[in-house]
């Protein structure tokens, strides 16, 4: 269905983790795919062949203006033959921002929702009207979290048993990708997220996700290990993005080779090095930071890394 890329292991140096004692590595995710990276790629692999055994032709799915699922939704679909809708909460701003130029370029059909019909999105009433609207389609809920997306994601951290760490950290949106982490770590590793989310809402999101796919699955006593998600870390909110982030970002990629986005892994970086400084990770330990792509992001700021 879609093409992957092996991904590098990348060792970053840094004096505050010398001083720390401490080991960074960087998974780096964001080179699986040009357009599909990061952990969109393992939350739509299944969905994407849940669709096509379905038979649907046509795949709908929903986001904000900068969102990185819609991209990487048009850049699937394209790939594999899908028509794409993507329900964009808000108004038509034109000229399109990048995000949105490139969904249209690779064949997605946009149509702009006001925010209260948006919040609608997950109810049955709202659904049977789009299809009304729209005809059959496969629908994609926002972010790409579902339990074929944690599936996605529990596959894609088996394989990182195989590396030798201690702690696995990972921005957190919707909560998806990291708890198909937890359910394929079963416990074998410490995971932390850093919510790019204003609020303390991502450790019971998580949770729900977690016991329901394990009732799906019908696993009465699951083992997820110890786990937590740190809220402190979002620089005033989702998309929010003060100067002090930006130059944080232009000297992670200026000093470090190491290019970030400004909504998920500029927030995560800035969070591994801020917990490192006050020694939340035991001295001698590793830490495995998840790179999860979505660095057609920073196209919307000009010159970022400049």
């Amino acid at each position: 269905m879609l093409h992957y890329e092996s991904t590098p292991v990348q060792e970053f140096h840094h004096a505050v983790l010398e001083k720390a004692g401490v080991r960074l590595l960087v998974k780096r995710e964001d080179l699986n795919h040009p357009f599909i990276s990061g952990n969109k790629w393992w939350k739509l692999k299944y969905n994407l062949e849940e669709a096509r055994r379905l038979n649907k032709k046509t795949l709908l799915t929903f986001g904000g203006a900068y969102s990185n699922h819609i991209y990487a939704v048009a850049a699937a679909a394209e790939e594999c033959n899908f028509k794409s809708i993507g329900i964009i909460r808000g108004e038509e701003v034109l000229p399109l921002n990048p995000t949105l130029r490139f969904a249209t370029e690779h064949g997605m059909e946009l149509h702009y929702v006001s925010r209260e019909d948006y919040r609608k999105k997950n109810e049955a009433d709202y659904i049977r009207h789009l299809h009304s609207a729209f005809g059959d389609f496969y629908s994609i809920p926002e972010g790409g979290t579902n339990s074929l997306a944690l599936k996605g994601c529990s596959e894609f951290a088996e394989t990182l048993l195989n590396l030798d760490f201690d702690y696995l950290c990972l921005a957190s949106g919707t909560g998806g990708t990291m708890a198909g982490i937890l359910e394929g770590f079963a416990g074998k590793r410490e995971v932390v997220g850093i919510s790019v989310l204003k609020g303390d809402f991502l450790t019971q999101e998580i949770t729900n996700l977690l016991k329901t796919s394990a009732a799906e699955k019908k696993i009465s006593s699951p083992v997820y290990g110890k786990w937590q998600v740190l809220t402190s870390y979002h620089h005033g909110g989702y998309a929010k993005v003060p100067d002090v982030l930006k130059n944080f970002i232009r000297e992670m990629y200026q000093q470090h080779n190491l290019p970030l986005d400004p909504v998920y892994t500029g927030k995560l970086m800035w969070a591994v090095l801020e917990e490192v400084k006050k020694g939340f990770f035991k001295r001698g330990s590793t830490i495995l930071a998840l790179h999860t792509g979505g660095l057609q992001g920073a196209a919307s700021y000009q010159n970022l890394y400049e």
